[in-house]
């Protein structure tokens, strides 16, 4: 389940550019740690067998910076494959290692075990008495098991309302999601206000 505010469209692009000016081309493409997956699959079986009784959530760190990008990446490429990636996956990593989690707003869901890698992420800001969800994925394994309804509970907690987010219109999936927890289309949008090109949805919670 994935859901954009500006994630890939201004806010993202204008990131990046800014990271590319600073260190030059992006070169190489990075998988995932076979380690990393292994640990990962280990907290989602557990997560399964035992709810979502023993995830904890909290503000992410630099040490979380991998395992986010993984999230985001794999996220993406599981359930938005018709809005490709406009930009390189070592371009991600260090657009969230440098600017989204130093910036602060960033929440991981982490499995309490040792060890454990966080399972979901969520970016959340204000702007203008106005709450956004920035971004919001779940390992693509984790989807189903509520663990996207804690964080949408979290963010309406932290921020209040109202709240606004953009999906894909394309993205069936999360916009039920989102309609079954009160969020309602404030606006339709024809794609040419995000770098893919894709017909968006702008919601509201109030």
């Amino acid at each position: 389940m994935v859901i954009e505010h500006r994630g890939e469209s201004n806010y993202l692009n204008l990131a990046l550019s800014q990271a590319s000016e600073r260190s030059g081309s992006w070169h190489g493409e990075r998988g995932p740690d076979s380690a990393a997956l292994l640990l990962m699959f280990i907290s989602l079986q557990r997560l399964r067998s035992t709810g979502l009784d023993n995830v904890s959530f909290r503000s992410a760190t630099q040490a979380d910076s991998e395992q986010v990008a993984e999230i985001y990446l794999t996220s993406r490429r599981a359930f938005l494959s018709y809005a490709p990636l406009a930009h390189s996956d070592d371009a991600i990593r260090r657009w969230i290692a440098d600017q989204l989690i130093p910036s602060g707003g960033v929440t991981v869901a982490v499995p309490d075990e040792p060890l454990a890698k966080p399972l979901g992420m969520m970016a959340l800001s204000r702007e203008q008495n106005i709450g956004w969800i920035e971004q919001l994925y779940l390992c693509p394994a984790a989807v189903g098991n509520g663990l996207g309804a804690r964080f949408v509970e979290r963010a309406k907690a932290e921020l209040g309302s109202p709240i606004r987010l953009y999906t894909f219109r394309a993205n069936a999936g999360a916009r039920r999601f989102y309609e079954r927890r009160g969020f309602r289309v404030l606006e339709l949008g024809d794609g040419s206000g995000n770098e893919e090109g894709c017909p968006d949805v702008l919601y509201e919670w109030t």
